[in-house]
């Protein structure tokens, strides 16, 4: 700061210039740099960003029915309690219908904040212009994007009996890209010559916020249009394996699994595995998708169950057959689903955390904010939900999903009536060439 602030006087005004220049670029990227531990050492400890501890908001009713227990039997209170408010609140949100999930949006929004805020913080005594408001604008033009998709996509019927819905799903993408071109033009006009590089990572940091919270947010609810069980299933599993494998290295907890999380231990990264993998067979409801009907303008969850979830008969390998002296087992095809679900959940999904706990020590924080006691901010909580989002998202597109006669409807519907009668024509020739129509 104290650099970035210092001018030089007299000599040439170019050299001058130049100098100042190369001065503001490098004490940019040592205020990026210098959260490290130890990389990089400034002249001075003011040259390091400064982000405010986080305070404790325990209850007080809390903390004075705790206040005899020891610092790490407190805190297995406090996060046990508010882990079963959180989950309490989870399974009432369910209760209340499809609508409702729709406290995605809210997630997300709760999530970004606490991200940008950080960067804020970080970097508010550089004043850089706009850099707040450009965030937030983004991330409109973004969630217009996204969830103007899932408009045309799912509800082609509703959109086709209002006029200037019509437009503006015909003109979606034109309309998102004007819409995010303004806002990068307003960040190239709020450029200011000594921080230009600052302002670079900035516009960064907020892309990379949109790429990693509002991209996974989209891909939740996708999973929610494929049916409720494919948003219900992989949050459980991560709450599951989160709560197993603290439970299993808060009391057998003795070997450190990796250095961004001390606490972290080996027993509980392996016994939260095995206890996900054996929950993950009891998940067979909630299985139709969310679909919206025109003639009762409401969502319907009704359906004839998939073979997904029809009991079907399995050979055990002979080796298997050998050990438990069984030949065929009954499982449900989405229990074999849920193995891989919950496989991904216990060995790959910690490393969203760990990802998180690597971004909390650049710059020196506990948590990315103090809204749940004991547990940190939301974004805390929800490190390893969006990797697991977007591994169902891949999942379902890759091994389940199929032609969707419902969206094919839509489409068809959208159509100039002479095209729909071509179609019809061709469909009822082939129809016709399969024995599955008569002559007639």
């Amino acid at each position: 700061m104290t650099e970035l602030r210092r001018r030089g006087g007299g000599g040439d005004p170019d050299s001058t210039e130049n100098i100042s220049d190369k001065e503001a670029d490098g004490d940019d990227k040592l205020a990026f740099l210098c959260e490290g531990e130890g990389e990089i050492e400034g002249d001075s400890k003011a040259d390091t960003p400064d982000v405010p501890p986080s305070t404790d908001n325990t209850p007080q009713c809390l903390n004075k029915a705790l206040e005899g227990l020891s610092s790490r039997w407190k805190n297995w209170w406090i996060r046990g309690i508010l882990s079963l408010t959180m989950i309490t609140g989870f399974f009432l949100i369910i209760y209340l219908g499809p609508i409702m999930l729709i406290f995605v949006m809210s997630i997300q929004i709760k999530c970004f904040h606490e991200i940008i805020t950080i960067g804020y913080r970080v970097y508010h005594s550089y004043d850089l212009p706009w850099f707040r408001t450009l965030s937030w604008y983004f991330l409109i033009c973004v969630n217009y994007f996204f969830y103007g998709e899932t408009v045309a996509d799912y509800f082609g019927a509703l959109v086709q009996r209002e006029e200037p819905l019509q437009f503006l799903v015909r003109y979606h993408r034109f309309i998102s890209f004007a819409v995010y071109l303004a806002g990068f033009c307003m960040f190239v006009l709020s450029l200011v010559k000594k921080h230009y590089r600052l302002q670079f990572y900035m516009f960064a940091w907020t892309h990379v916020t949109l790429l990693i919270v509002v991209t996974q947010s989209h891909l939740v609810i996708q999973n929610l249009f494929e049916g409720m069980i494919w948003f219900i299933v992989p949050i459980s599993i991560v709450i599951c394996n989160d709560i197993m494998a603290y439970i299993f290295g808060f009391f057998f907890g003795r070997t450190p699994l990796i250095k961004l999380s001390p606490k972290k231990t080996w027993e509980g990264f392996i016994g939260g595995f095995f206890a996900t993998v054996v929950l993950s067979f009891f998940y067979q409801y909630f299985v139709c998708p969310v679909e919206y009907n025109s003639e009762t303008n409401r969502f319907a969850v009704e359906c004839e169950p998939s073979n997904l979830f029809m009991i079907q008969e399995y050979t055990l390998p002979a080796v298997v057959q050998n050990a438990v002296r069984w030949k065929t087992v009954n499982l449900y095809p989405f229990q074999i689903h849920s193995i891989a679900l919950s496989t991904f959940a216990s060995l790959i999904g910690p490393f969203g955390g760990f990802f998180a706990s690597g971004f909390k020590r650049a710059f020196k924080i506990k948590d990315f904010a103090d809204t749940i006691p004991g547990h940190g901010g939301i974004m805390d909580r929800f490190d390893c939900q969006y990797l697991m989002a977007t591994f169902v998202h891949v999942y379902i597109a890759s091994f389940i999903r199929g032609p969707n006669p419902s969206k094919v409807l839509q489409q068809l519907l959208v159509l100039q009536p002479e095209q729909q009668l071509g179609i019809f024509n061709t469909l009822r020739n082939h129809l016709r060439e399969n024995g599955m129509l008569g002559g007639e």
